[in-house]
């Protein structure tokens, strides 16, 4: 299949370009925000029917989240993908055009970013991970479909009635990586988290959502891998034909995700135990 004819200027105002790729991040965190302020309202969803975390927490957060994944971010890429390249040109780092942000990295700085959060404003941990959780995966959804958009991070070759070539991918059909990528991070992460918040009431075992989360995506990245075209600048690791970085930083996420849902199940059967709260 062709790639799309599509431009990835949504719109322009006069010398103001907004491209789709802009527009995705603006729509995933604004639909991110309005779903969290409708959980954090239902207070039949939390542990003693109310909830620890207000509207004006959630509106002061989005600049502590902002930071958190933009920092960690470009960090995760350079020291993940990058770092030979940023020691030999120093400059590069603050390079963003030439490379660019790494998931992995970027949740490493938005968990920082909650913990520290939650700790300044005396909200307990885990119900802050778990609200945060659980809408990522609208921000992810989005994410990927302007990677679509955009032609970038593309998959391998493929022979699929569905594979597309892909404008800077070569004169080859290459899986859409990211549109798998979506519905299975964006789509299905989010419909499994949602069950459990309305249907199991999850938000009553504080951790059990954001460890669910943390083990999802790792199943679903390190899946999805197997279809994707490695980082040019790395290609497949170890002599192999097959392992990628984003394997190696991906099981990490699901040793963490078993080890925190047994953590919260626990926590749940025996109430005594002390609780990860916020501290002023």
């Amino acid at each position: 299949m062709p790639f799309p004819d599509i431009d990835p200027v949504a719109f322009a105002i006069g010398p103001l370009a907004v491209h789709w790729y802009g527009l995705a991040y603006v729509a995933g965190i604004l639909l991110g925000w309005l779903y969290a302020r409708r959980l954090v309202s239902n207070g039949a969803l939390w542990k003693n029917n109310q909830s620890p975390i207000t509207h004006a927490h959630l509106d002061d957060f989005l600049v502590w989240v902002a930071a958190g994944v933009v920092i960690g971010g470009r960090l995760g890429y350079i020291l993940f993908y990058d770092l030979g390249a940023v020691i030999e040109s120093p400059i590069r780092a603050i390079e963003i055009w030439n490379g660019g942000m790494s998931f992995h990295g970027g949740f490493i700085g938005a968990t920082l970013a909650i913990i520290l959060f939650a700790r300044r404003n005396a909200i307990p941990v885990w119900s802050m991970l778990d609200i945060i959780a659980a809408v990522v995966p609208i921000g992810l959804f989005f994410g990927r479909i302007a990677n679509f958009v955009n032609g970038e991070l593309w998959g391998r070759l493929s022979s699929m009635p569905w594979a597309i070539v892909f404008p800077t991918g070569g004169p080859f059909a290459r899986h859409p990586s990211q549109l798998y990528e979506a519905g299975l991070e964006g789509i299905l992460l989010l419909l499994v988290l949602a069950v459990m918040i309305y249907g199991f009431k999850a938000l009553k075992t504080p951790g059990l959502v954001s460890s669910t989360f943390v083990f999802g995506y790792g199943l679903c990245r390190i899946f999805v891998e197997f279809f994707r075209e490695p980082d040019k600048q790395l290609g497949y690791l170890l002599g192999t034909d097959w392992l990628t970085m984003g394997m190696i930083l991906s099981t990490p996420m699901l040793l963490i995700g078993i080890a925190a849902i047994m953590r919260a199940r626990l926590a749940a059967r025996h109430p005594s135990l002390p609780e990860v709260e916020g501290s002023a």
